[in-house]
């Protein structure tokens, strides 16, 4: 059984995608948008743009980009330095594209790593391509002592296939013909071009995953979509390897990741790990269910940057996570497995994707019990996973995840997988502002293109402290210096405003070691939870759903311009179809049409 767990993960079956989705004819500027589709055809089709990726650390950046192959001899080459006109030579190495991914036309990837970069310096740099030079790109490094990051979830490039514009409705043929590309590629622009103007002094970008969408088919022309925004030229991102992103290589010529490993491959790579300021990054592949490889990653990075103050992991998969899609099914497949890993390894935050919602838990740590492990397995062609059954790792036991009506018994096994899974528990803390917890943030990322959404889960989990989903393009701003790690939530409202959609949360260390030791009996493990009815947010599922009407119609007339949400506003504005305009009435509709959808079973993607 062991041997499936490094085959790649797709997407199950599970809900549809929401009728919403950013809707760039709209929320884009009519002169700016006229022009990107003006220039579609030519960028659609330019599958050369360069990536930059954080190095190994802060005095390093790594550049991909393609090249057209001819006869003679690739050329790795990158010109880098303060003075455009003397700039110092770096070479690197180049290998094959894979010509079934680029409709066989022949193209080589470059990798190069810079290295010697210093802080709060503006440099210069030019990239070959088959020995010419292109244009001088300014890159400037920014403070390192304290760290700006900002962090993203599933920009998903194309996703917004099937979605209605302009009396037409958005394609994802190949090439120029995708029109879902177009429009999410104007749309991860708009985000980036935003989150900078309010935010100029970001250091790097994080994503958590799912940089494009079409699964295990060619897709260059929504890699040259998202590489295509203005501002990654001169941005590095440490991106995190998706589903949508696993099951073929193309991920891995456009991205050169620093401190690669073997551990945890698929087709598009591997986990790695990286140094800044001070912080160690930690990047997993769960897309492989090995989670012993995942464990010997971090281990590996831990002993590599033995004294970072910071240890942050990114997965794609929401172990914590709030979304009806994928928290309770396949997101958490792997939660009894990390979490006691995180938590062994002294791991701080944990940044997730995957779900298209925007949620913030409490501090979590295991709760110190045996629990069973599980995965997916193959179908019996081999071709696929088998997504409507989570497999006990120990027992082989088939557990459905959608067991049909009727199904006493394969509800019962569903029942008991949940119930395994709630092998977590919850710190006792009070405020936004915490000082040396002893369990783990765990944040996901609502989608920072907005080319799809998701509904969040009719009940709240006990271990989320904040959620929402108001249907907009989102991204969180991380800072992070030696004593302190915070986080902040913004939203892109359609006329291109920015607004706060959760309070600012903040971790602080104060180096004392016996700070981190936590009376468990202060805590509240999540099998306390579940048996226990309190009057606490915490709740089991039966009062939170007895109180949900109550917090809904008392909340919603506030939620209209309320941009710092409570947390009731959050789950009632998830609830709505527009978060700022519904009214009690219009609200109890929708979570009764998203009950509805709710029993439907469709591919997510």
């Amino acid at each position: 059984m062991l041997t499936l767990l490094s085959a790649t993960m797709v997407c199950p079956t599970a809900y549809a995608a929401t009728e919403h989705y950013n809707d760039s004819s709209v929320t884009g500027d009519a002169e700016e948008w006229q022009a990107y589709k003006d220039n579609w055809e030519n960028l659609s089709s330019d599958y050369t743009k360069v990536s930059l990726t954080p190095g190994k650390d802060e005095t390093e950046l790594n550049f991909a980009w393609y090249s057209e192959k001819t006869d003679s001899e690739g050329t790795p080459v990158v010109h880098f330095g303060t003075d455009q006109n003397a700039l110092e030579t770096f070479t690197g190495t180049v290998g094959d594209v894979d010509q079934s991914l680029t409709g066989d036309k022949a193209y080589e990837y470059n990798y190069v790593t810079v290295t010697g970069l210093q802080p709060n310096t503006t440099y210069y740099y030019t990239v070959e391509r088959n020995g010419e030079q292109s244009d001088v790109v300014e890159y400037t490094t920014k403070d390192t002592e304290t760290v700006k990051m900002l962090y993203v979830g599933d920009p998903q490039i194309g996703a917004s296939k099937g979605q209605p514009q302009d009396g037409g409705e958005l394609s994802d043929e190949s090439g120029a013909a995708n029109t879902a590309a177009q429009n999410d590629g104007f749309a991860w622009n708009r985000t980036l071009n935003t989150a900078l103007e309010e935010n100029p002094d970001i250091n790097f970008v994080i994503s958590a995953g799912d940089q494009v969408n079409k699964t295990g088919e060619a897709k260059e022309e929504e890699y040259a979509a998202y590489l295509g925004a203005d501002a990654l030229a001169s941005l590095p991102v440490a991106t995190t390897i998706g589903n949508h992103d696993s099951l073929n290589p193309d991920y891995s010529y456009h991205f050169n990741n620093p401190n690669t490993t073997d551990y945890g491959k698929t087709a598009a790579g591997g986990d790695y790990y990286y140094s800044y300021g001070d912080g160690l990054f930690i990047v997993l592949n769960t897309n492989n269910y090995n989670v012993a490889e995942h464990s010997e990653a971090i281990k590996e990075a831990v002993a590599a940057y033995p004294d970072a103050k910071w240890r942050i992991v990114t997965i794609h998969q929401d172990i914590y996570g709030s979304g009806l899609d994928h928290s309770d099914t396949d997101g958490m497949i792997l939660r009894t497995q990390l979490t006691p890993i995180f938590d062994e390894n002294d791991i701080d935050v944990v940044l997730q994707g995957h779900d298209h919602t925007y949620s913030r838990t409490k501090l979590l740590y295991g709760d110190g019990q045996t629990h069973s492990s599980y995965e997916f397995q193959l179908t019996e062609d081999g071709m696929d996973y088998d997504w409507d059954h989570a497999y006990n790792v120990e027992t082989g036991e088939q557990i459905p995840l959608y067991p049909e009506d009727g199904d006493e018994e394969g509800a019962a096994l569903k029942d008991a997988f949940t119930e395994d899974n709630m092998c977590y528990t919850i710190e006792d803390t009070e405020g936004n502002t915490v000082t040396d917890p002893q369990g783990i943030l765990y944040m996901t990322a609502n989608s920072a293109s907005g080319s799809k959404y998701y509904e969040l889960i009719p009940t709240q989990q006990d271990y989320v402290a904040v959620r929402s989903q108001n249907w907009l393009p989102s991204y969180s701003v991380i800072t992070m210096d030696a004593d302190s790690f915070t986080i902040e939530t913004y939203q892109i409202k359609d006329d291109g405003t920015v607004e706060s959609i959760d309070e600012a949360f903040t971790i602080e260390k104060t180096g004392d070691a016996s700070a981190e030791t936590t009376d468990g009996a202060e805590n509240t493990t999540a099998e306390e939870t579940a048996e226990e009815a309190t009057d606490d947010a915490a709740a089991t599922e039966e009062a939170a759903d007895d109180t949900a009407a109550t917090e809904e119609a008392a909340d919603d007339t506030a939620a209209a311009d309320d941009t710092a949400a409570t947390e009731e506003t959050a789950d009632d504005a998830a609830a709505t179809d527009d978060a700022a305009d519904d009214t009690a009435d219009d609200t109890a509709a929708t979570e009764e049409a998203a009950d509805d959808a709710a029993a439907t079973e469709e591919t997510a993607q």
